[in-house]
């Protein structure tokens, strides 16, 4: 059966089986449905299963808000994409400290937001299989101004800015942070004000209140063990944000209704999508979104996503703007749900899709 809320049910199930808890968000035709299954673990919600608005650490998705907020501060004149990065930290930065270089092009925001600084994965000091290693149960807590940008120093790109595509949670944090320095605010402040005030996101939080704290579901190892909650210091720009998928469903409303005057940033969101840095054939970088177009043999539809994760939690959003369909995963578990949330788009832009114009 083709209908929306029973596909969303059937994904929701099926993650319950490999996940403590799942919410799943299907948006097409106009209309959203959300559903839970499993159960968010003990201390929330008595164990019940998750809903529309309970909170999960939605990991890198928040990369996607620093970038909102990185488009609505250029087209208030506060910033440019190409300001150097240096510039904007200049008074920020530790004695002798600097921002490294390479090659005739200065590090600048649209690198930090397109992945393209050459900047490394992580900050210097940190290995990889830190991330989720049980002697380290909140690996970016030490990650504050004074050592991320002292760090700067200690740093070696390792590609010319500009030229290609590394992921880099580093770059995206000191993103975050050189903007909320910028505006002079903190960076849970800046995308409050630039982002969830003008959508109406109230559970969209770097620091929860206690009452969001009693909707936030725990985290879980793969394995079912509770892990305490991340907290990524001056780095949040690359993946401190919790969210609801009820909050979500509103941010993809308003990425579906770009091309209308629906959702007050629809400036911003047109800018984050012209913004394109090739990565492949098929697949591109926007501001904060990657972007890939599938194989004619698959329908040849857009795809607009990005995933998260954190000790506990992961993460997809996807959306497809030529079709208006998109879809949201959460669930409390260090486990992927790339694979189900992909399929779940893939039906919808087949069975559900709505093209504008046709």
């Amino acid at each position: 059966m083709n209908d929306l809320g029973s596909l969303v049910q059937q994904t929701a199930d099926r993650l319950a089986g490999q996940q403590v808890g799942a919410v799943v968000a299907g948006l097409a035709r106009g209309t959203v449905e959300i559903r839970g299954a499993g159960r968010t673990g003990p201390g929330a919600a008595a164990g019940g299963p998750p809903g529309p608005d309970t909170l999960f650490e939605i990991g890198s998705v928040t990369k996607v808000f620093t970038s909102l907020a990185l488009a609505r501060l250029t087209l208030a004149g506060t910033v440019t994409l190409d300001d150097p990065l240096a510039e904007v930290l200049a008074d920020a930065l530790p004695a002798g400290a600097t921002v490294p270089a390479k090659g005739p092009e200065a590090l600048a925001l649209r690198h930090l937001a397109t992945h393209t600084s050459g900047l490394p994965r992580l900050p210097a000091g940190m290995l990889l299989s830190s991330l989720l290693s049980p002697n380290k149960p909140d690996p970016y807590a030490h990650c504050t101004a004074e050592t991320l940008l002292a760090g700067l120093g200690r740093t070696r790109l390792r590609a010319t800015p500009g030229r290609s595509f590394r992921y880099s949670n580093l770059g995206a944090g000191l993103l975050g942070l050189a903007l909320a320095h910028r505006a002079g605010v903190g960076y849970g402040e800046l995308v409050r004000r630039e982002v969830c005030e003008p959508l109406g996101l109230a559970d969209t939080v770097l620091e929860p209140s206690p009452e969001q704290t009693a909707r936030l579901a725990p985290g879980h190892t793969p394995g079912g063990r509770p892990v305490p909650a991340w907290h990524l210091a001056d780095l949040a720009g690359a993946g401190g944000l919790r969210s609801t998928a009820a909050d979500l469903a509103v941010l993809l409303r308003a990425q579906l209704a770009v091309d209308t005057a629906e959702t007050p940033l629809g400036p911003a969101i047109a800018l984050t999508r012209e913004v394109r840095h090739r990565v492949n054939p098929v697949a591109w970088m926007h501001l904060g979104w990657l972007g890939h177009r599938l194989h004619a043999r698959q329908g040849g539809h857009l795809q607009i996503w990005h995933n998260g994760g954190t000790g506990g939690y992961r993460s997809f959003v996807a959306f497809d703007p030529e079709r208006q369909v998109g879809v949201i995963v959460l669930a409390n578990t260090r486990r992927s749900v790339d694979t189900p949330a992909v399929r779940l788009l893939r039906t919808l832009q087949t069975t559900l899709a709505t093209v504008p114009g046709q």
